[in-house]
């Protein structure tokens, strides 16, 4: 009678077990799934978030407003489209932009490429100190740079314009270039250097043919980060530019005196001329992965 009882309390207890689990599991699921959804919105505001502005200016793009400023919806045109280059000044500015990012990124990638080799590959005295130095531009303020520059060169005696610009731009594009290309030599088997030499390259073939090519996807991220950075910066810049007008820094006098539809079509253009970069990049990655 005692085992019955015994029995009968076990098979009790396991039942409770058994429902309190599947009650538990129940509750676990239902949890899950509402954040599952939670998740979801939270991923898609912050999308709408980051996106809405870039929509904006490209719809933009397409409206004749009535006034000078181009900040209300009137009507849907493609005027502006059909005469981009509109406005002289406006010209003038975003080919000085243009300018200065290539002359810029072109400098900043030779140097910090090699930088960012030697820092990898070579040990020498204050190499910490260089790799600490390396960090600072991206956490110290633009203000703090821009001003800075702006002392070192009214020291020396320089004339602010287009080429303080290009040499305050590759200041603050170093740092970026060499880390981006850093974190890619450091994946680089220098085995293939190795091998290469003992079957009679030289140092200079090593490099352009087996160092060069490995290394290239890091120096193309690189170009384009130092690219985007330079057309966009306008603290440093302004800082720095002297009479020399840039895109930014007509933006910046154009939300005052006037902001014509054009300003929306030529950023809706170096969107669509990144996008177009990114792209090809990207194709060009997968073909090499798939020989």
């Amino acid at each position: 009678m005692s085992e019955a009882v015994i029995e009968e309390g076990t098979g009790e207890l396991t039942g409770g077990v058994k429902r309190g689990g599947s009650a538990e599991a129940r509750a676990v699921t239902r949890f899950g799934g509402m954040g599952d959804v939670v998740l979801k919105v939270l991923a898609w505001g912050t999308l709408l978030f980051l996106f809405l502005p870039i929509f904006v200016i490209i719809a933009f793009s397409f409206n004749d407003p009535a006034g000078k400023f181009n900040l209300k919806w009137q009507s849907f045109t493609f005027d502006n489209w059909a005469d981009p280059f509109k406005y002289e000044q406006l010209n003038t500015a975003f080919l000085n932009s243009l300018e200065i990012a290539l002359v810029s990124t072109l400098l900043s990638v030779v140097i910090g490429s090699f930088l960012a080799i030697a820092l990898v590959r070579q040990r020498f005295l204050g190499r910490e100190t260089l790799d600490t130095f390396l960090v600072l531009p991206l956490t110290v303020a633009e203000v703090v740079i821009g001003a800075s520059l702006l002392t070192l060169f009214l020291d020396l005696g320089w004339n602010r314009g287009f080429w303080t610009i290009v040499l305050a731009h590759v200041a603050f594009q170093l740092s970026f270039v060499a880390l981006t290309i850093r974190a890619r030599v450091r994946g680089h088997d220098w085995t293939t250097e190795d091998a290469a030499l003992d079957l009679g390259a030289g140092p200079v073939r090593t490099f352009t043919r087996v160092t060069l090519p490995l290394i290239f996807p890091g120096i193309v991220a690189a170009a384009l980060l130092a690219f985007a950075l330079s057309l966009d910066d306008f603290i440093i810049t302004f800082f720095n530019a002297g009479s020399t007008l840039t895109y930014p820094l007509f933006v910046n006098a154009a939300v005052k005196n006037g902001l014509p539809p054009q300003v929306n079509v030529l950023a809706t253009a170096i969107l669509l001329g990144s996008l177009a970069v990114i792209g090809a990049g990207s194709l060009w990655a997968r073909r090499r992965g798939d020989t």
